[in-house]
């Protein structure tokens, strides 16, 4: 087992530095909802292709049973469109908790490291330009 992280006790950083931070932390979220876009017009429509049909069937008579007969009988569009949907769910889960609770202390720490960490590398590190610019 792991000793735990010492209490976080905030540190008044400098302007400089806390705008990296931020800088950081917006990038990692803009990632995060690259991905999930990507994920969506790649397996996402090849879900709904496959599901096309269905999707037919449920436009003109909507029954429980067709979409049941969709997902259960469609194993691998309907898994495509379960993990498109976990993601964004995920990702907008994490990006609600920050927005209404702030930063948790572990994930502030680890930001802050990973600045350091960039600033120290300098200009040979690959997120320079868009974290210390």
């Amino acid at each position: 087992m792991q000793p735990e992280d010492p209490p976080f006790v905030p540190i008044e950083l400098d302007p400089t530095f806390e705008r990296q931070v931020q800088k950081l932390y917006l990038l990692i979220a803009y990632c995060r909802w690259l991905v999930v876009g990507c994920l969506w017009l790649s397996v996402g429509v090849l879900s709904l292709w496959g599901l096309r049909y269905e999707i037919s069937l449920l436009l003109q008579y909507f029954t429980w049973v067709a979409v049941r007969y969709g997902l259960y009988y469609k194993p691998l569009p309907t898994f495509g469109l379960a993990c498109c949907a976990v993601m964004t769910i995920s990702n907008l889960l994490w990006q609600g908790r920050i927005l209404l609770f702030g930063l948790p202390p572990k994930e502030l720490r680890r930001l802050t490291k990973q600045v350091q960490q960039i600033r120290q590398q300098g200009k040979s590190h690959p997120l320079w330009k868009w974290v210390c610019q």
